[in-house]
């Protein structure tokens, strides 16, 4: 371009008449010149994305092209207005795609969903829950795909009480259940920190309404006004843990027990995973789930049963009160969790 301009000075003089308009250019050289705009890359992407008639491989990469775009928080808006998140939305759900098309999807669904509550209530008008908790299944969808399908669900969860509210309606609860018992050990340790993330307590008065403020303490991220109008409008719509709590304590199975008895399940006696199942422990799993139980504990002001007393009391009791072994707690943390196991 320095060459250009300077070429252009060097090959003028004042007395030259200025030049004549051109009319005639080529649409294609201007877009590769000036480059297209990200709207169109989006929909020219998301066009073959969804064409059955073109190679998986040619749709794949035009899906990965449009997760790359979307991770700009303007563009991940704009899937609403260029009307994109249906066609996306019945990708995912169609008989007709592929596990790893699915993937991709799911994908593409949560990057445009991370700390945006503008595309949170756009993606929930089209009431996806279901599709996503189906994701979540092991007879249908490969532990990638599971693992992503976590990843999208979060991103529609986290700071978003209207769409946790559905959870118990579509049996989410029960899914989450399950995948703490998944053989894919990412699906395990995504579950639990989603749950600790949804269960953090989020007051008004940890939200500071300036338009450079930040989100509550579940998610560490700057607020856009044209992102996060209603969370500025009510920062309630955020708060996702009194829902959760009660999830957690009341969610009853079939068996009676509920999902906090399948977090300390998970933790004394987890499901064997890897590809023979040879394995059984995994530090960051137990440090999410060991989280989870502290935040019950200090931030929701729960309790443990009896029983629930008795395994962790066993558990923690074979682990030595060193810095290396407190599961990603402070020594006082662990110490509070412990109390709290120990007491009447």
């Amino acid at each position: 371009m320095q060459s250009l301009l300077r070429w252009g000075v060097e090959n003028s003089s004042p007395g030259d008449p200025p030049p004549r308009p051109i009319n005639n250019l080529d649409p294609g050289i201007i877009d590769h010149i000036l480059g297209k705009p990200d709207a169109q890359l989006m929909k020219e992407a998301l066009k073959i994305g969804v064409d059955e008639t073109q190679a998986e491989d040619d749709r794949l990469q035009a899906l990965d092209d449009l997760e790359m775009l979307v991770q700009n928080i303007d563009n991940a808006n704009d899937l609403k207005k260029l009307g994109m998140w249906e066609p996306l939305h019945g990708l995912l759900t169609a008989s007709s795609t592929t596990d790893a098309l699915k993937m991709q999807t799911l994908w593409i669904i949560g990057t445009a969903l991370q700390n945006n509550p503008a595309a949170q209530l756009a993606y929930l008008e089209l009431e996806p829950l279901p599709a996503l908790i189906r994701s979540l299944s092991p007879s249908y969808n490969s532990a990638e795909t599971r693992s992503r399908a976590v990843y999208a669900l979060s991103g529609l969860l986290k700071l978003n009480a209207a769409a946790v509210q559905q959870m118990s309606v579509v049996g989410g609860w029960s899914a989450l259940r399950a995948s703490l018992e998944d053989s894919e050990i990412r699906v395990r340790r995504k579950t639990a920190f989603l749950l600790n993330a949804l269960l953090l307590p989020n007051s008004d008065d940890k939200v500071n309404l300036q338009s450079n403020m930040s989100l509550p303490s579940s998610a560490n991220a700057p607020v856009h006004a044209n992102s996060h109008a209603s969370m500025l409008s009510d920062p309630s719509s955020v708060s996702t843990y009194g829902i959760t709590l009660s999830a957690i304590q009341n969610e009853q199975t079939e068996e009676g027990s509920s999902l906090l008895d399948a977090l300390v399940s998970a933790l004394i006696e987890p499901v064997p995973f890897g590809p023979d199942g040879e394995k059984d422990k995994d530090e960051e799993f137990q440090e999410n789930v060991i989280r989870i139980l502290y935040t019950f504990v200090a931030c929701c002001n729960g309790s443990f049963s009896a029983a629930q007393k008795h395994s962790l009391q066993g558990f923690l009791g074979e682990t030595t009160m060193t810095e290396s072994d407190n599961f990603g707690l402070t020594s006082g943390e662990l110490q509070e969790l412990s109390d709290a196991v120990r007491g009447s």
